[in-house]
């Protein structure tokens, strides 16, 4: 439920925080910025207490054990009081012992944690701690970062976090007398805050007000942003060219119980949403804990008063799957309404006004499938499992991560309601299809996209990465092709965002959002008068370092007051350090360069961001009125910002110093004007903020999907029918249809069918099935690749069969082995019974059930009575499904199931000795191959030995064993960006080339020549085949080359550099030798012709394509 968005317009933020900081330049002053005076506790109007009159202190007193004296002013609300007991519970857990030394020095007495008695511990109004403190009683449970000069600084029970956890030194040593202190330097910032919100803590930035401040009197300071764990700090990313990762965003979640099942609140407070999954069973709810890190954890009381026995909590006694889940990590109990005590517990987290609201971003579904069991999820790979081949890595190919990965998780832990499938499936299957060059697909977190619009911190790149996204949509829009897919895909998106848009409204907000931007953000190259200033007489790299932060963001039209007025003081700057300057240099290269003689140079002081002179033994011992000396009678030593002198060799003059200032104010002015700019567009956008997280998604899913396709035909996987389930209660669940399901031709998923190493196998199921077989036989593998096919079918994907029939389980549950959990005090067996509990409460007409030898972990007798009772309730289900065993004695029992069918892997005699073949049969093997297995896997000889002894004094009456032959045999499974324009000369070259090659090539290509764009990819129908093809190289070069993989040879080209920006035609042949031929025909043909080539020398590797090699019909003639 990562996928989700805002519901209004413009996001609620908090009503401490100025608008106007948004809109500020850090190159002004901005005095109205100035925190106003923020009240203790002015939040809460319960009643106060002073901290000693609680004599239990709720359990707070200094290290020391001493009782906290406070004076009657030191009051702290219950609020506060909770807050300091959370601090408690953490600081407790720390380990390093400089923090458990700075520990001893806290007084709980304040939110800081600050001991006034102790050096630079005062509280009082006006200073720095009085105004730390005040920041801290908005959000208590962050750690408050101070900027102060060039550091951020954190005091008290803050600095003990920072050094436990980020890595620093306290401040001034372990000195006894003074307050816990410590602090990272400006540079260090992201660290730092990477550091703490990896160990789940957030952190609140507090910023100094830019410019000058008058004498006496503090810098004002505001509170800059937030960093939360899935949520960085974006404050000033705005002015700088830095693509800042977005991590998945990490929702605070809330846990209850109700008659129905457990119930699971997750908040996202970046994106203002909450989804809400109701009638969980535990292992589903356990399974969406382990895929999704939360911020915070908040258990209802409600799961403490569980009277079904199977979750216990508290003084109950301990035990159960979501107990071992949450034993490990911090949580907090809640009581009330599970929903709105939830939003308020959030609210108070993240500090925000009791008026910001959320939404609900489910979207109701019928016949939706229930989500995953943790072990289903396990047993296939859909979560990573050591020892699991990972279903993820063979849906999608290796150059596809990131969002679309994630998307394709969670549509396989949550699977999609009936028409989401079929709208998905049918999208797929004109994925496959289709011929023309698609998009990148350019993908950006929702999340990050609401963020850095609503903090007006969205920087150029993030501009020209959000245009890409509605160009790309709009590609999709006028292509006829891609059109169809963009329709199909237009509810799944609903469904992953909870937003519904109209189509047409879609596309035609898509296209203001893209205008918008276009008219503002720089997108052209010949955009010269916003190149960097160049002056002969200054260093370059001053110019670049002044202006490379603003120019070409946004267009000259926008800022053309701006660019005159920096280019006119360049100019004056120019002249001052000529006139200053430059006599002072001819007269020491006059002078005689003797060794240790005069030197001097224009030099530019990077630190200092300024153009001086630097020199040294230039001054004349007799001045007599030569050129240069009243330049040098000028000079004066160079000061730094702060008034320091900068060294011996640096001087300045009053007309250079002054024309520093006048340029410096023109570029600050510059950059403060694009700065505002694009905070502008920013607002602008926001306001179609749901339009760009839905065009967000859908791009995501429609990678995903395309990715899968490619991956899908290359693995030469098919598109199952997918049936609804007929609910018509007239119709009998055996007539098939809706209730069969029939895999042909099915394979592992892990093996690739292309290669040919996988062995297939047909499934056709109508009831129950129970199945015996040998060890090593295939039943674990034949159960994984079922529930792995059915799974990909309902979820509208390709399925590692030849052909295949699945319907819309409304669960799919697979049980495999267990183990032991000593967290939870359970045998492997209890743990299996849990699970088959789970599965047998559940278990439907349509559901699909998969189990894997049943009851392996108790005795033999009563563990086969259990099976045989698990079989009779999932008969009676009518549900469809596996049941796996080695208890023989199962067939002995007098069961009253109707509708099993036996099944068996297959075994045969080969040389005296009995081995599996791995093939799916009717009837029952009684062979188990258990000594052969031990043999194989090198259990020493003389034990097998004994072993079979043993076996034939006790078991002689039963050698009748063996496979009971079937009927019939099955086949068998084996266990084992930039954007620009083309110009009108590129569409000339790419027209002629294309002619070119249809005279060359005529009578030898298969299909049409394609032609695949600077920011485009091969069609999924050219995976798997042979292609030529020719790359236009931006110097206009071209290279020839033959692939059998198009898409992959693209990427390696375009990852060289230079080479970025190319261009490809391309043509499928039949087979690769075809391909080598037609590849030197062209570059020997193409080369006659007078196009430059780029790999002239492979034409001579095979005689093709030579006059001398041809036929006179296939020689072209050149005019």
């Amino acid at each position: 439920m990562h996928w989700i968005a805002t519901r209004n317009a413009v996001v609620s933020v908090p009503r401490w925080r100025s608008f106007a900081f948004l809109f500020r330049s850090p190159f002004r002053t901005h005095s109205s910025l100035k925190p106003s005076p923020l009240l203790l506790n002015t939040r809460y109007s319960e009643r106060t207490y002073c901290l000693g009159d609680r004599k239990s202190a709720k359990g707070i007193y200094t290290a020391s054990s001493k009782k906290v004296k406070t004076k009657s002013t030191d009051v702290l609300t219950d609020k506060d009081l909770s807050h300091l007991l959370w601090w408690k519970e953490r600081l407790q857990t720390c380990k390093k012992p400089s923090t458990l030394q700075l520990i001893e020095r806290l007084m709980y007495t304040n939110l800081l944690g600050l001991d006034p008695s102790l050096r630079n511990g005062s509280l009082k109004d006006g200073n720095l701690n009085g105004e730390m403190l005040q920041f801290k009683s908005r959000f208590p449970r962050e750690v408050l970062l101070c900027r102060v000069g060039d550091f951020y600084e954190a005091i008290g029970i803050d600095a003990c976090i920072l050094v436990e956890y980020a890595g620093l030194n306290p401040f001034g040593g372990l000195r006894s007398d003074s307050v816990p202190k410590a602090g990272c330097p400006v540079v260090n910032l992201r660290q730092t805050l990477d550091d703490l919100t990896r160990n789940g803590y957030s952190v609140c930035i507090v910023e100094e007000v830019q410019g000058p401040t008058p004498a006496r009197s503090r810098k004002g300071r505001f509170i800059s942003g937030h960093a939360h764990p899935g949520s960085p700090y974006v404050y000033g990313l705005v002015g700088v060219d830095h693509d800042l990762d977005f991590p998945e965003p990490m929702p605070v979640v809330g846990i209850s119980r109700s008659a129905r099942g457990y119930c699971m609140i997750s908040i996202f407070e970046t994106m203002k949403a909450y989804s809400l999954d109701d009638g969980l069973t535990e292992e589903a709810l356990v399974t969406k804990l382990r895929t999704r890190r939360c911020h915070h954890l908040f258990l209802h009381a409600s799961l403490r008063h569980n009277a079904s026995g199977t979750c216990r909590w508290g003084e109950f006694g301990e035990g159960g799957l979501l107990w071992g889940e949450c034993s490990g990590r911090n949580f907090e109990w809640f009581e009330g309404d599970t929903l709105t005590e939830l939003l308020s517990k959030v609210k108070d987290v993240y500090g925000l006004d009791d008026e910001v609201s959320f939404r609900n971003v489910n979207v109701p579904s019928e016949n939706r499938p229930r989500p995953l069991h943790l072990g289903t999820a396990t047993q296939i790979g859909a979560l990573p499992t050591e020892g699991i081949p990972c279903l993820l890595k063979v849906l999608l190919p290796s150059t596809c991560s990131g969002l679309p990965s994630l998307y394709v998780r969670d549509l396989l832990l949550n699977p999609p309601a009936y028409d989401i499938a079929l709208k998905i499936q049918e999208s797929c299957k004109l994925m496959s299809t289709i011929t023309c060059s698609i998009p990148e697909f350019t993908c950006v977190s929702s999340a990050k996209l609401v963020k850095l619009l609503e903090q007006r911190e969205a920087n150029y790149i993030e501009f020209c990465r959000i245009k890409n996204v509605l160009d790309e949509v709009l590609h999709m829009h006028r292509h006829p092709e891609l059109v169809e897919i963009l329709k199909l895909l237009m509810e799944p998106t609903w469904v992953a965002t909870g937003l519904q848009i109209d189509f047409e409204t879609f596309v035609n907000e898509c296209h203001w959002a893209s205008d918008s931007i276009g008219e503002m953000i720089s997108l052209d190259e010949d955009e010269s008068h916003q190149n960097v200033s160049k002056c002969e007489n200054i260093p370059n790299e001053f110019f670049y370092d002044m202006e490379s932060s603003w120019r070409g963001r946004v267009k000259g039209i926008h800022i053309e007051e701006e660019i005159t007025r920096v280019a006119k003081s360049a100019e004056a700057l120019s002249l001052a350090v000529t006139e200053d300057f430059h006599p002072i240099i001819s007269r020491i290269k006059a002078m005689a360069a003797s060794l240790g003689g005069s030197k001097g140079e224009i030099a530019y002081a990077k630190e200092h961001e300024s153009v001086w002179f630097k020199g040294k033994r230039f001054t004349p011992s007799v001045w007599g009125g030569t050129t240069g000396e009243e330049q040098i009678k000028q000079l004066k030593p160079a000061f730094d910002s702060k008034g320091k002198k900068v060294g011996e060799e640096w001087f300045t003059t009053q007309k250079v110093e002054a024309a520093l200032i006048r340029y410096h104010e023109a570029t600050e002015n510059a950059n403060a004007r694009v700065l505002e700019l694009l905070r502008e567009l920013s607002a602008k956008l926001q306001t179609k903020i749901n339009v760009l997280v839905f065009a967000s998604m859908l791009l995501v899913i429609v990678k995903a999907l395309f990715s899968h396709a490619c991956e899908g035909r290359r693995r030469k996987w098919v598109f199952p029918t997918l049936a609804g389930f007929n609910t018509d209660a007239d119709v009998n669940p055996l007539d098939g249809g809706a209730t069969r399901m029939k895999l042909t031709g099915l394979s592992p998923y892990w093996f690739d069918v292309a290669s040919g190493t996988a062995v297939h196998n047909m499934v056709d199921m109508q009831s129950l099935f129970l199945l015996t077989g040998p060890n090593g036989g295939g039943k674990s593998s034949l159960l994984r690749s079922i529930c792995a096919a059915a799974l990909l079918g309902i979820c509208g994907f390709m399925v590692p069969a030849e052909s295949a029939y699945i319907p819309h389980f409304d669960s799919i549950m697979l049980h495999m082995k267990s183990y032991d959990s000593p967290v939870d005090g359970k045998s492997s067996f209890q743990v299996e019974m849990s699970e088959i509990r789970s599965i047998v409460s559940q278990a439907t007409s349509r559901s699909l059930v998969l189990i894997d030898e049943i009851c392996r972990g108790t005795e033999t007798a009563k563990g086969t009575c259990i099976a045989g009772s698990v079989i009779e309730s999932l008969d009676a289900s009518g549900c469809l499904g596996i049941v796996s065993t080695h208890l023989h004695g199962i067939f002995d029992l007098p069961l009253t199931a109707k509708n099993v069918t036996y099944k068996a892997m297959g075994a045969e005699n080969v040389e005296g000795q009995t081995k599996p073949t791995w093939k799916l049969t009717d009837g029952v093997c009684r062979e188990s191959l258990a000594f052969e297995t031990a043999k194989r896997e090198g259990v020493p000889g003389t034990i097998i030995q004994r072993a079979e002894a043993l076996y034939l004094s006790v078991y002689a009456k039963d050698t009748s064993f063996g496979v009971v032959r079937p009927n019939k045999t099955e086949t068998i499974l084996d266990s084992g960006r930039e954007i620009s324009k083309p110009l009108s000369s590129e569409r000339s070259l790419e027209k002629d080339l294309t002619k070119a090659i249809l005279k060359i090539c005529g009578k030898k290509m298969f299909e049409p020549v394609g032609s695949i764009g600077a920011r485009e990819l091969p069609p999924p129908s050219t995976v798997g085949s042979s292609c030529v093809y020719v790359m236009k190289r931006p110097d206009k070069r071209l290279y020839i080359g033959q692939t059998d993989d198009l898409e992959g040879r693209i990427r390696a080209h375009r990852a060289k550099e230079g080479l970025q920006g190319s261009s490809f035609l391309y043509l499928v042949v039949q087979g690769k030798s075809m391909a080598c031929q037609l590849e030197t025909l062209l570059i020997n043909q193409l080369h006659e012709q007078g196009y430059s080539l780029a790999n002239l020398a492979d034409g001579k590797h095979r005689n093709f394509g030579t006059t001398s090699s041809l036929p006179t019909s296939d020689v072209v003639s050149i005019s």
